[in-house]
């Protein structure tokens, strides 16, 4: 028989509430410690791409629920009365973090007393229309549009300018914040100061996905001409069809975030080879990827939004485009393989392996991801167990 049946009615209520408030206390005390180690960023180095991805993975509550609780932690060390209120219990954390979206210290008192009667949607409404409201009070008059580009330095940059109505605008800026967000910090950049490089960075990586999956291989390819050897040296260059130099390293990169064509050239210029058009799978392929994947198998990651087919050897050094060599995985972790050092490998029971830099293993403290009944984390597991997966 449970200890809790022998409380009378009033006691079992009154323990309900005590525990409330320590569960209060504890939940704000998590709160300032995760203030803490996203000051100390101590997320960079973990496979995740920010603090709230490194929450989500970590303790399993969704990325929109971590970046309130970061909001709320950060906001809570300046509102004294809420940060008093939550403690003791006498809001929980669902108000608590609403009221901190736009609460000031000259407002908190009375936002405290109002929030106690009334519901958690009541108070989340009131949040929606005080921050949209700041949003509508920097809109401005449309004004009209360009885009222009140039090639400067000899073909070495390209050089854009450009102006948008402001509505059409908001729209560029949130997309390119939004991929900005998910891309790793270059060795040495991350200084806040390096911010104009990393929307650059999203710029590039929006138009490489829309090329790459354009269905007019024609017009949606980028050509590059190189000399034999040249992408298997350490010096020499490349040349973009219709204007700009490469270095090889840069070419080889492209090979992977862009529909492109390599065509060899003798040393007097005459083409030898044309390299292969596409190294992606075919739609067909693509589907049953994310079928069987799901989401990205970075473990904990669960992301499902702009996942990629990645070559688990890469298709630069021979890797074939089928399923047994191909692992679904988002942008970001996409980046930590290419650009960072991180490797994986896949077993033949479908479990995919990932490994730091200096080479060991990423072990996550769970696996956060959605996993569907059936399946070991994805349905190649299941599959596997099953038999082979069939020809492709």
């Amino acid at each position: 028989m449970s200890q809790h049946n022998e409380r009378s009615d009033e006691e079992l209520i009154n323990a309900v509430d005590a525990s409330h408030r320590e569960v209060s206390r504890i939940q704000r005390e998590l709160l300032s410690l995760i203030a803490e180690v996203d000051r100390r960023s101590l997320w960079r180095g973990s496979g995740a791409r920010d603090m709230a991805h490194w929450l989500a993975m970590r303790h399993g509550i969704s990325q929109w629920k971590a970046r309130r609780w970061i909001s709320a932690a950060h906001a809570l060390e300046h509102l004294t009365d809420l940060e008093h209120a939550f403690f003791s219990g006498e809001l929980g954390i669902d108000k608590v973090v609403e009221l901190t979206r736009f609460a000031t210290f000259e407002s908190e008192a009375g936002l405290i007393a109002w929030a106690k009667y009334v519901s958690c949607a009541a108070v989340r409404r009131k949040a929606d229309l005080e921050v949209r409201r700041a949003i509508d009070d920097v809109r401005q008059a449309e004004r009209s549009r360009f885009l222009n580009w140039w090639h400067v330095d000899d073909g070495d940059r390209l050089g854009l300018e450009g102006e948008l109505p402001a509505a059409q605008g908001a729209i560029v800026v949130r997309a390119l914040q939004r991929v900005a967000d998910t891309l790793p910090l270059m060795p040495g950049e991350e200084d806040s100061s390096y911010a104009d490089a990393r929307r650059a960075d999203a710029l590039v990586a929006v138009c490489s996905n829309r090329i790459a999956h354009d269905a007019d291989p024609d017009r949606a390819t980028v050509v590059v001409h190189a000399r034999l050897g040249d992408l298997v040296s350490t010096d020499g260059s490349a040349e973009i069809e219709g204007g700009g130099r490469l270095h090889p390293e840069t070419a080889r990169r492209l090979l992977c975030d862009a529909r492109m064509q390599i065509v060899l050239e003798d040393e007097h210029g005459e083409p030898v080879r044309l390299g292969r058009l596409s190294r992606e799978p075919s739609p067909a392929m693509m589907r049953q990827l994310r079928y069987r994947d799901v989401e990205c198998r970075f473990p904990g990651c669960g992301s499902r939004r702009f996942t990629q087919a990645h070559h688990v050897v890469w298709w630069g050094d021979g890797g074939s485009t089928d399923l047994d060599n191909l692992v679904l995985v988002c942008f970001f972790h996409h980046r930590l393989v290419h650009e960072h050092g991180w490797t994986m490998e896949r077993s033949q029971d479908g479990g995919v392996r990932w490994f730091r830099p200096d080479g060991s293993r990423h072990v996550s403290p769970r696996s956060v991801g959605p996993v569907r009944p059936g399946s070991s984390g994805s349905r190649v597991g299941a599959m596997a167990r099953a038999g082979p997966l069939g020809p492709t």
